[in-house]
């Protein structure tokens, strides 16, 4: 089972709506199992107002309330109206996303906790602003990487690329999570997780493999 090891995780996707705030929720829970403080984070939320939705589907999943941090904003640095890429939600709110900010929250979680786990916004190609695409923020901070992948058309060729985008960026990739929640077509879902499974055994050898049930259950290959 995975033992988090590492104080910090990035969790992304293979895409939008693969099923990354689950999958965070979950790795929180198993966290907590495994008797570490955990808390999560969503450093930029799109769409909406009030309490990052992300974070308050997290303390569901979890079974808590919101805590101190999320009250205070420390779990979400950035909440932007426009549901869109962080970059244009920002410029649309006249802002502009400064990582020193999302550092510092990062910090003062981390100080309070063994494991933070980081949801990031979309995918990993996804810019942050003009300039820095969500890649080479956790590159420059070295942050293991938990990719979110399922099984629905189209998945073994994000994923792939996912992969791809981590080596480029000379990234570190912890874990993979199967979302199973996407198993409509049964015959494509078994496929396409026997392929990546085989693909990433290959290529990320020290990354561990989970599957996510509908009930938030992770577990090994």
């Amino acid at each position: 089972m995975f033992d988090f090891s590492e104080k910090i995780y990035f969790i992304s996707g293979i895409d939008t709506d693969i099923g990354k705030t689950a999958a965070t929720g979950a790795l929180a829970r198993l966290a907590h199992r495994q008797e570490k403080r955990v808390i999560t984070q969503k450093p930029v939320q799109t769409g909406g107002c009030g309490m990052a939705a992300d974070i308050v589907e997290h303390r569901r999943i979890q079974s808590i309330a919101p805590t101190d941090q999320d009250k205070d904003g420390i779990t979400c640095s950035y909440h932007l109206p426009y549901a869109a890429s962080p970059h244009l939600a920002a410029r649309l709110a006249g802002i502009r996303i400064d990582t020193a900010v999302m550092d510092a929250a990062t910090h003062c979680l981390a100080a309070q906790h063994d494991v933070v786990l980081m949801e990031g916004a979309g995918g990993l190609g996804v810019p942050l602003h003009e300039r820095l695409v969500t890649a080479d923020f956790v590159r420059e901070r070295d942050y293991a990487v938990i990719l979110v992948t399922c099984g629905r058309l189209g998945s073994i060729n994000h994923t792939l690329a996912a992969f791809s985008l981590l080596r480029a960026h000379g990234l570190r990739l912890a874990a993979v999570v199967y979302n199973h929640y996407f198993d409509e077509d049964k015959l494509m879902s078994a496929d396409t997780r026997a392929y990546l499974l085989r693909h990433a055994a290959q290529h990320f050898p020290q990354a561990c493999w989970l599957d996510l049930s509908d009930d938030y259950q992770l577990k090994p290959a």
